[in-house]
């Protein structure tokens, strides 16, 4: 609810604070008066253009400051406050100010924190509805017709979300599929020949190391071959150095016995050839386990440099080629499983579409039945309105596949045809702005037990008519006054007397400057000003009687 009000510097209005209760409070003054300054400085602070025509001439800048009493503990206004990074403590008042200066320069606050107009423009959404003949926003936008007509019939639509979510988020995986089974299939070919070659050559995991440390000691082996075959002819051959010591000990074994010394000679050439045979032994040993075939060497070595160059190829360690193999393996199984896949998920799309499909038929039934009684309780509002030639109705209509949405399949708006045989439009397009006005009101007080935004302004909602209408449009507009609050601008006696709080605005001129100034009226002056309204400049005792009677009967 809009608490206060304070204004400095706006057009003609130099320094102004007002407060504002609950329930039903009514604006009054004459034309020019300056009644539609108020309506624009809220305007400011509710996020409007900052036009620098609004600063007062003479002025740096204009400052408007709103304060609402709402509770935005929870809620849209909390969310909105939170997403933004604005603190304002549950059971604060809320306070918007807004700063226009001469050069163009614009700025807003919320609880003396920076916030951009654009914020301030959501938080209005929730804060105040603006209800005049020129407005494009509550019920002459037909984008919240749909919202208005799911809470007239108490609709829940949840369902339906859920369903329209399920069936885009399995439509993005069949999307998703298709992309990677595209992008795979294109290399269907290679992968077809990778694959093969890899399975075909059967890389294992270390088999680089085996390879190389296999090699390598074969390659050992052969260089000292040639050396150990020396060493064993030095040794055993014909010439070599055992049997040269075996023809030595014949000899001196046949003259042993002539000297002691030769004995002892043939001792050590025996132990000498014991020792030799036990060397060639060890050589010969040595040869045997050197010894390498020659054609294992140089498949080793092709096997070796082969799987080397296919690392290389596919610009893989050797030792991750078999991963290599099983995941390329992989993604050919996909493409040649895919149609499966696909099919699959194509099953998926078509029966969450199908659960979308009942679930918005059903809200859209639902919603056909909620727009009959919607156009038959407006319909009971037009007569005492002086719009009984006037027909309302509440089109659903199919939005059509293309623009099925998470609110379901209708496109729904508000209709209306003024005059017998008329066709009916959009309210946008009604010519009278009083009809349009009365039958703003008339869908209000339709609507009313699906709630409002804390605060409701009509601006001249009764203009163009008097007598009877006027005090029909008054005794609804104190309708909708008891469960919220509503400020009305009016030219009418009769909707002024139903005001809980009359302000009265008026424009003063001291010779130099023309200022607007605004009063809460006392009962004394309240009937003074509506008997003002209904006698004009010269008030007679007649009017004063006619307006005590208006007040009574309020």
């Amino acid at each position: 609810m809009l608490t206060s009000l304070s204004i400095r510097d706006v057009v003609l209005i130099e320094a102004l604070d007002l407060d504002f209760g609950d329930g039903l409070g009514v604006l009054t003054g004459e034309t020019g008066a300056g009644k539609s300054i108020l309506l624009d400085a809220l305007g400011l602070a509710l996020g409007a253009r900052g036009e620098i025509g609004l600063v007062r001439q003479g002025a740096a800048q204009a400052v408007v400051s709103a304060s609402f009493d709402t509770p935005h503990g929870q809620g849209p206004i909390a969310s909105l406050l939170a997403q933004n990074g604005l603190d304002v403590e549950p059971g604060e008042p809320l306070i918007i100010r807004r700063i226009v200066k001469s050069d163009g320069g614009s700025r807003a606050f919320v609880n003396d924190q920076p916030a951009s107009a654009g914020l301030l423009r959501e938080l209005a959404v929730h804060l105040v509805e603006i209800h005049g003949q020129h407005d494009d926003r509550g019920l002459l936008n037909p984008r919240g017709h749909r919202a208005l007509l799911d809470a007239f019939g108490r609709l829940d639509a949840g369902p339906v979300a859920r369903a329209h979510r399920a069936w885009r988020e399995a439509e993005d995986a069949l999307a998703v599929a298709r992309a990677e089974l595209d992008t795979v299939a294109r290399d269907q070919e290679w992968l077809e020949h990778a694959v093969a070659e890899l399975v075909r050559f059967g890389p294992e995991p270390g088999e680089e190391e085996i390879l190389a440390t296999r090699r390598a000691a074969m390659q050992r082996g052969e260089k000292i071959t040639a050396d150990l075959q020396a060493i064993a002819d030095l040794l055993e051959g014909s010439e070599g150095g055992l049997a040269r010591l075996r023809q030595a000990a014949r000899v001196i074994e046949r003259i042993a016995d002539d000297h002691e010394a030769l004995a002892e000679s043939l001792a050590a050439i025996d132990r000498a050839i014991i020792e030799g045979g036990i060397a060639q032994e060890k050589v010969d040993e040595a040869a045997e386990a050197l010894a390498f075939d020659p054609a294992q060497l140089e498949a080793d070595e092709t096997r070796l440099f082969e799987l080397r160059a296919l690392a290389r190829k596919h610009r893989v360690q050797p030792d991750d080629l078999a991963t290599l193999a099983a995941e390329l393996g992989a993604r050919l199984e996909r493409i040649e499983s895919g149609g499966a896949g696909i099919a699959a998920l194509e099953r998926t799309v078509a029966e969450a579409a199908s659960a979308y499909g009942a679930a918005a038929d059903a809200l859209s039934a639902a919603r056909i039945e909620a727009a009959a009684r919607l156009d038959a309780a407006v319909k009971g509002e037009l007569a005492p309105l002086k719009l009984d030639a006037a027909r309302f109705r509440t089109v659903v209509a199919d939005l059509g596949a293309d623009h099925w949405a998470a609110s379901g399949k209708d496109r729904v708006e508000f209709e209306i045809s003024t005059n017998p045989g008329a066709s009916f439009a959009p309210l946008t397009k009604i010519a009278s702005g009083g009809e349009l006005s009365r039958f703003i009101l008339a869908l209000k007080v339709a609507l009313a037990e699906q709630g409002s935004a804390a605060t409701m302004i009509f601006d001249e909602i009764d203009r163009g008519v008097g007598g009877a209408v006027a005090s029909a449009i008054g005794e609804r507009l104190a309708r909708l006054a008891a469960n919220t609050q509503l400020l009305v601008v009016t030219h009418s006696p009769q909707v002024a007397a139903r005001g809980a709080h009359h302000l009265l605005i008026a424009k003063s001129h001291d010779g130099i400057v023309t200022r607007t100034d605004v009063t809460l009226l006392d009962e004394k002056q309240r009937r003074e000003e509506i008997a003002r309204m209904l006698s004009g400049a010269t008030i007679t005792d007649e009017a004063r009687a006619q307006a005590e009677r208006l007040l009574e009967a309020a």
